[in-house]
């Protein structure tokens, strides 16, 4: 099994040297609270907070996924050089159409510090 990072409380000495590991690597989930049973439900995931992640031949965001508990439900996968090998806070759209209420995960992978995990985001479906 990969080591999985997500953020966590950190010492205030740490923060200010790992605000910004943090800040460049953690997906985050922005979408609705919930969704009326057969609608489209538009999901994104942003790559940071506040701070671009590289984009260059060896140090870049190669896989974004969105998961519903253990289903994967989204992919999308990325070339170096994608966006230009500019620093960015790359974001990607996901629709899906939920049948049941969800809790929703977003996983990522950076080619230089491994694999990310967001905060999970609960959506609820209603009729």
């Amino acid at each position: 099994m990969p080591r999985v990072f997500k953020p966590v409380d950190i010492t205030k000495e740490e923060k200010e040297v790992r605000k910004s590991y943090f800040g460049r690597h953690t997906p985050f989930i922005i979408c609705d609270d919930s969704v009326k049973r057969g609608e489209k439900l538009h999901v994104k995931i942003k790559m940071g907070d506040n701070y671009p992640h590289p984009d260059n031949h060896n140090h870049y965001i190669s896989t974004i996924q969105l998961w519903n508990r253990e289903t994967l439900l989204a992919t999308a996968t990325f070339a170096s050089g994608a966006m230009a090998n500019q620093k960015c806070q790359l974001e990607v759209d996901f629709f899906v159409i939920p049948k049941v209420s969800m809790n929703l995960t977003a996983m990522a992978v950076c080619t230089n510090h491994g694999l990310w995990k967001s905060a999970k985001k609960f959506v609820k479906v209603i009729d």
